[in-house]
C-alpha cells in the first residue's frame, strides 16, 4: 500500500529478501548509514541503481566542508551557510551540520578514506564560493568524492554487507497501519536476482541523490533521474523547497546542443585564484560581490547569465594560465584531463564555461534524524531536505551533510523499536484506492529536459514557467488518456515526445515517469513562489520578498495525481510528524493551501 494509492505500473514481485533496514542508494549517505546500521547489529541491505561505486558522491571534485583549521570555528561556518541559504535555511539543522561535521569527517578518515596533506601531516584545506575561510578538505587534488566512495566501498565490501546493484527502486511497501514495510525495485540483468522484487523492512533510508537529468545539460550522472522524490511523493511524503535548484557557475562548456552529463570545473579552481571573465578578458564579478569569484553559487550564476545575455554570447571564461602547468597537474589532474579530452588545455588557454544544472536544494522533507512524514521511510543526502540548505547550498556542504545525518539516521533507528518480519511475512496490503501512474514513454525524456532548460532554468518567469507546466501536463495528460485526440495548442506532439508509441513497464519508461514527476512540482512551486531568492531566479519578480516569501513551499501528491501545495506561515522550518494517510475523506485545505488539479485532456484554451 502506498500513502496516495498511486504506484507504478509494474510487475507484481517475484522475489523477496528480508532485513532490518534497507538503504536506498550508494553515495556516502546512504554507505555510511548502512555500515552504523550494520555496526548497531542490525541486518542492512543496500540497493542501488548501478554499481556499488557509480553514485553521485565520486563525481565530486571540490571537497568536504568543515571547520578543522587553525582559527576556524563551527560558528563561522554556520554564519557563512546562513548567508548563502538565502534566509531559509534551518538554523538548528545548520548547527547541527557545523558542530557535528569536523568529528564525522575525523571518522571518515579512520573508515580509510585518504584526504591530502602537508609533508606535516596536517590536512590542506581551500576555500571555495561562500566560505571566509579555509575550510575544504580534498582528495587527489580534485577527485574526493571518488577517494571518499572508495573508502567507503572498501568498508562495505569488508563488512560483507548484503548488496543489490543494478537496481531501481519502484515503490514503498506500507502495512495495515501505513508504517513503511520495504521497497519494490526492478533488478536489471542477470544475477542472484532479477527482474522485480521486494526488500521487506520495517526501515527503508532514501539515499537516492539528485534530481539534475530532469534538465538538458546536468553535472549529475545518468542514475539521477529523481527517483527518490518521486517514491516518496507517491508514498505521501511532504516533499519541500524544489524550486531551488541549483546551477553551478563553471561547467565546461561543449557547445549550443550538448546535453546529459557535463563535466564541471570545480569551485575550487576559482578558490586557488583562477579568475572569470568575458572574452575582452574583463574581470565582472570584481563588482558583484565583495568576494568576487568567490561569491556563493547562486550570485555567479547569475552574474555569469547576465554577462553572457549583455554580450549575446553563449558561455564566458575561466581564466588559470597563471597556475602553470605544474599546479595544474598536482592540484587538479581530474579536471585538466577532462578540458585537454575536449580539445581545451587550461595551461595555455582560458576555460569556455556556463552555467548547468547541479544540485536540488529540495527534496523530501525530514527532520534532524531524517525521518519523513510517512513513518519509517527516512531520507538523507541530496534527495532530502533537511533545512540545511535553504534557497541555496554552500560550496561543500553536500557531503558533509550526507556524512552528519547519516549517522544520526543510524543513530535513531538503531535505538527504535525492533520490527523484523517474520519468517513468512504476509503479503503487502494493498489500499482499496491503488491506482498506477500512467507511465511515460522513454521518447519523451528528452523533451522533459528541453521544456524544463527553457522554462525552468536559470532564467525563470510567469510566462516560462506557464508554459513549461502546459507542455508538461500535455505529456502527461496524453499518457493518463492515450485515445484522446492531442489538445490543439501542440502543434508538433513529437517535439515533448508525444509520438503515439506506447510505453511499457520497464527502466527507461520508469525513469522518464519519475522525471515528469519531479518537474511538475518543481514548476508548480518555481511557479506559487513570486520573488527572486537563492538559486530561484524569477526575471518578471527580480526582488526577494522577505516579507511575503520568507517562507517555504511545502507539497504532497494527491490521490487524484493532482499537487497540493502549501505555503508554510513562518521561515521555521516545519517539524515533520506524520501525515494522515491520504485518503477520500481530507479535511478542507487551509487558506496557505493551492490543489493544482491534473488538467483534463482537451480543456486548454487553444
Amino acid at each position: 500500500m502506498t500513502g496516495t494509492g498511486i504506484r507504478l505500473t509494474a510487475p507484481a514481485p517475484g522475489w523477496a529478501i528480508d532485513a532490518d533496514v534497507v538503504v536506498v542508494g550508494s553515495g556516502v549517505a546512504g554507505l555510511t548509514t548502512a555500515l552504523r546500521c550494520t555496526a548497531a547489529g542490525l541486518r542492512t541491505v543496500v540497493v542501488t541503481k548501478a554499481r556499488l561505486d557509480d553514485g553521485s558522491t565520486r563525481w565530486a571534485q571540490g571537497g568536504i566542508a568543515a571547520a578543522l583549521g587553525e582559527g576556524d570555528t563551527p560558528e563561522q561556518h554556520l554564519e557563512d551557510t546562513l548567508v548563502a541559504g538565502a534566509g531559509l535555511c534551518d538554523e538548528e539543522a545548520v548547527r547541527t551540520l557545523v558542530t557535528e561535521g569536523p568529528a564525522a569527517v575525523r571518522r571518515l578518515i579512520g573508515t580509510g578514506a585518504h584526504f591530502d596533506t602537508y609533508a606535516t601531516g596536517e590536512l590542506q584545506l581551500t576555500r571555495e564560493g561562500g566560505h571566509h575561510r579555509r575550510r575544504i578538505a580534498h582528495a587527489g587534488g580534485d577527485a574526493t568524492g571518488a577517494e571518499i566512495s572508495r573508502a567507503l566501498v572498501e568498508a562495505v565490501r569488508a563488512a560483507a554487507l548484503r548488496t543489490v546493484e543494478n537496481a531501481l527502486v519502484l515503490d514503498l511497501l506500507t502495512d495495515e497501519h501505513g508504517r513503511t514495510s520495504g521497497v519494490t525495485l526492478h533488478v536489471m540483468g542477470e544475477g542472484q536476482h532479477d527482474g522485480v522484487g521486494a526488500v521487506r523492512a520495517p526501515a527503508v533510508v532514501l539515499a537516492t541523490g539528485g534530481m539534475g537529468q530532469v534538465f538538458s545539460a546536468t553535472t549529475n550522472p545518468a542514475v539521477s533521474t529523481g527517483d527518490g522524490v518521486a517514491l516518496a511523493l507517491r508514498a505521501g511524503a511532504e516533499i519541500s523547497d524544489l524550486e531551488f535548484v541549483q546551477f553551478h557557475p563553471t561547467v565546461l562548456f561543449l557547445g549550443a546542443g550538448a546535453e546529459g552529463q557535463q563535466p564541471l570545473v570545480s569551485e575550487a579552481v576559482r578558490g586557488e585564484g583562477a579568475h572569470l571573465v568575458d572574452a575582452d578578458g574583463v574581470r565582472f564579478m570584481l563588482d558583484q560581490h565583495e568576494l568576487a569569484e568567490l561569491a556563493p553559487r547562486d550570485i555567479v550564476a547569475k552574474a555569469i547569465t547576465r554577462r553572457m545575455r549583455e554580450q549575446g554570447v553563449e558561455h564566458m571564461y575561466l581564466d588559470a594560465r597563471h597556475f602553470g602547468a605544474e599546479m595544474w597537474e598536482s592540484r587538479f589532474p581530474t579536471i585538466l584531463a577532462a578540458c585537454r579530452s575536449h580539445g581545451i588545455d587550461p595551461v595555455t588557454e582560458p576555460i569556455p564555461v556556463a552555467p548547468a544544472a547541479h544540485y536540488a536544494s529540495g527534496g523530501v522533507r525530514t527532520d534532524l534524524r531524517g525521518r519523513t512524514t510517512v513513518p519509517g521511510l527516512y531520507a538523507c543526502g541530496e534527495v532530502a531536505c533537511t533545512g540545511v540548505h535553504g534557497a541555496n547550498r554552500l560550496a561543500s556542504n553536500s557531503l558533509l551533510e550526507g556524512l552528519v545525518f547519516a549517522e544520526r539516521i543510524a543513530a535513531d533507528i538503531a535505538a527504535g523499536p525492533r520490527r523484523t518480519a517474520p519468517a513468512e511475512p504476509a503479503a503487502p496490503v494493498e489500499s482499496p484506492a491503488t491506482s498506477l501512474l500512467p507511465l511515460i514513454a522513454p521518447e519523451a525524456r528528452a523533451g522533459i529536459q528541453r521544456i524544463m532548460s527553457e522554462g525552468a532554468g536559470v532564467l525563470r518567469s510567469a510566462r516560462s514557467l506557464g508554459k513549461a507546466g502546459e507542455a508538461l501536463e500535455t505529456i502527461f495528460q496524453r499518457a493518463l488518456h492515450p485515445d484522446t485526440a492531442q489538445p490543439e495548442d501542440v502543434a508538433e506532439p513529437k517535439d515533448v515526445g508525444l509520438d503515439g508509441k506506447p510505453a511499457v513497464p520497464g527502466v527507461e519508461s520508469w525513469e522518464t515517469s519519475n522525471l515528469l514527476c519531479v518537474a511538475r512540482v518543481l514548476v508548480a512551486t518555481a511557479l506559487e513562489r513570486e520573488e527572486t531568492r537563492g538559486s530561484h531566479w524569477r526575471e518578471d519578480r527580480p526582488e526577494r520578498d522577505d516579507t511575503d516569501w520568507r517562507r517555504h513551499l511545502v507539497v504532497r501528491l494527491m490521490p487524484d495525481r493532482g499537487l497540493a501545495v502549501r505555503r508554510t506561515e513562518t521561515a521555521a522550518f516545519p517539524p515533520v510528524s506524520p501525515v494522515s494517510p491520504v485518503g477520500p475523506h481530507l479535511p478542507p485545505a487551509q487558506p496557505s493551501t493551492s490543489h493544482i488539479p491534473p488538467t483534463p485532456p482537451g480543456s486548454r484554451k487553444p
